[in-house]
């Protein structure tokens, strides 16, 4: 018989934004949850992204006035992202549209405020189904200070790198500031909302970390525990059925009994070498370019898979193109891709993508590409122009700064041909790629892939009126730089797969008893592609909040003797 340390209901781990939505719903019952988190930080990736949510047909964005409706999402779901099999079964996709619904206004009647992100559009949105003004929320700025201690130990947000509370919707408009009047006041209000957080010394949290700080407030409100530094070693299996989870916590092992069930919501594997090696298929990376929270290691859902549990898409991940250019590159080239003046091209010199299309997009036409011209890493081009028009963050409009310039990251030269051949480019491919994009660029036109066509090319683009496309025109101001481009993740999204109730599935569909699990630990419901901003977000929350509300169901379906 098993000796117990520590008895809740549900155990939860892992505290990123599936983790604590789970948690707190199942506290809403009155059950008792734990809380593991292998990490001295809480919040997971969650807390290190944007923390947009993409709910179709949600609550914020039908009181924001635009329209949606469930049919229009399914069929959506249906365009994009296809026949991927049982991780985005129909089953799967209508529990996701129709819960996702009930969790946002969940969460809005206990109190967390959300607001809408009008014009970050659907990542498709031109596909049936999609949404040009977008269905994405994210939470409004809170104040982390009622936190009190436990603010401490809260991850570390986007904002917080930038030193401004800017608002995920807001961040695009940043560094554009000198592009358009409604951009520069944008920038405005950001800048008097972090001056005004400093002056009454508040900690004035927003994107992820909004969202985290919420949910853990309101967790620990309802008696929810949360251990930090408690890395996971192992279920506890019981006759088949998942009953606890063995746990390193205070310097020694424990055992936590878990009556309800145990829910996974550990991240993925994106720092795992020896997984990604294993299972990255025809898109193979050896975890070299995560930028993922740290603890994505994989133990959880390898775990599982010690018990036979069924996986998916073990070789995909929430891709992300980035330059070559570390700290400075987030705030200056990173966004290049989606502007005027910029492409990317394959070590032949040509382009093979609209650099302006998602990053799960690009990030996978890289690797599609690398199979027949070396693609990965492949290369950003672009003009002196560029250079001189784009404001940058961290350093004063038209100019890079010196230790930039000096690391050798930074190609320049004087003519295309000269450039492509300080990067190893074929520089006779180069110089016919721009010859032949700058013709149609020059009237704001790319008849090759439609750059710039679509709600979302647009969204991020240029917002200035001057420009014929937000997204093209021509590169042929000397002088011309380039900059390497890697296949960078945020995490990866294959693993567990799990039915529509959030259930670990096993090697013949069948549920493993007691074990669910949701977020990058599992097969995600969006397949192989990224819907809109926040969809893996939403995917790891809504499926969270849908494990919570099987297993206490379920739970109490069994002590009723009449259930």
């Amino acid at each position: 018989m098993t000796s117990w340390d520590s008895t809740f209901d549900v155990v939860v781990i892992g505290s990123g934004g599936g983790g604590l939505v789970a948690a707190l719903t199942a506290a809403e019952t009155g059950a008792g949850v734990l809380v593991v988190e292998k990490q001295a930080l809480i919040g997971g990736s969650t807390a290190m992204s944007g923390g947009v949510v993409w709910v179709p047909n949600n609550p914020v964005m039908r009181g924001a006035g635009v329209p949606d409706s469930y049919e229009d999402a399914m069929a959506h779901f249906e365009a994009v992202v296809g026949d991927v099999g049982p991780a985005s079964s129909y089953q799967r996709r209508q529990m996701f549209l129709t819960a996702g619904v009930d969790m946002l206004a969940f969460l809005q009647k206990l109190g967390i405020r959300f607001a809408y992100c009008r014009g970050y559009s659907d990542y498709y949105s031109n596909a049936k189904g999609g949404v040009d003004e977008g269905r994405a929320v994210e939470p409004a700025p809170w104040n982390a200070n009622v936190l009190g201690e436990w603010g401490s130990k809260l991850q570390a947000g986007l904002a917080k790198t930038l030193g401004m509370a800017v608002m995920t919707n807001e961040a695009r408009s940043l560094s554009n500031y000198n592009r358009s009047l409604r951009a520069f006041a944008v920038a405005t209000r950001v800048a008097l909302r972090t001056a005004g957080a400093k002056a009454t010394r508040r900690e004035l949290l927003t994107n992820g970390a909004a969202l985290i700080g919420q949910l853990l407030k309101l967790a620990l409100d309802r008696g929810v525990a949360v251990w930090t530094d408690s890395p996971f070693e192992d279920l506890v299996v019981s006759d088949g059925n998942v009953v606890g989870v063995r746990v390193s916590h205070d310097g020694k092992t424990v055992q936590v009994a878990a009556r309800s069930g145990v829910l996974i919501s550990a991240g993925g594997f994106a720092h795992s070498a020896e997984m990604r090696t294993e299972y990255g298929g025809d898109q193979p990376n050896q975890a070299k370019w995560t930028m993922s929270n740290p603890g994505d290691t994989g133990e959880a859902i390898q775990a599982a898979m010690r018990l036979g549990a069924k996986t998916d898409l073990m070789d995909e991940a929430w891709w992300l193109p980035s330059p070559r250019t570390g700290r400075f590159g987030a705030s200056t080239l990173d966004q290049a891709r989606q502007r005027p003046r910029t492409m990317y091209v394959d070590a032949a010199g040509r382009r093979f993508v609209n650099e302006s299309n998602s990053y799960m997009e690009v990030g996978k036409a890289m690797y599609a590409r690398d199979k027949t011209s070396r693609a990965v890493p492949c290369w950003l081009i672009f003009d002196d122009r560029y250079r001189k028009r784009y404001a940058h963050v961290r350093s004063h409009p038209g100019w890079f700064p010196k230790e930039f310039r000096d690391s050798g990251r930074l190609k320049q030269a004087a003519s295309i041909p000269a450039l492509a051949e300080l990067c190893g480019i074929d520089p006779a491919g180069l110089a016919d790629t721009v010859a032949t994009f700058n013709g149609p660029a020059a009237k704001g036109l790319d008849p090759e892939f439609g750059r710039g066509e679509s709600a979302y090319n647009k969204a991020l683009g240029d917002p200035s009126r001057k420009v014929a496309n937000p997204c093209v025109e021509p590169i042929d101001e000397a002088p011309f730089y380039a900059v390497e481009v890697l296949p960078g993740d945020v995490g990866t999204c294959g693993g567990l797969l799990t039915d529509e109730h959030a259930r670990v599935l096993d090697q013949s569909d069948r549920p493993i008893p007691g074990l669910y699990a949701t977020g990058n630990s599992t097969a995600t419901v969006m397949g192989r592609h990224y819907l809109g901003p926040g969809a893996s977000i939403a995917n790891s929350m809504v499926f969270g909040y849908v494990a919570a509300r099987c297993a206490t169901q379920e739970a109490a379906a069994n002590q009723d003797p009449h259930g």
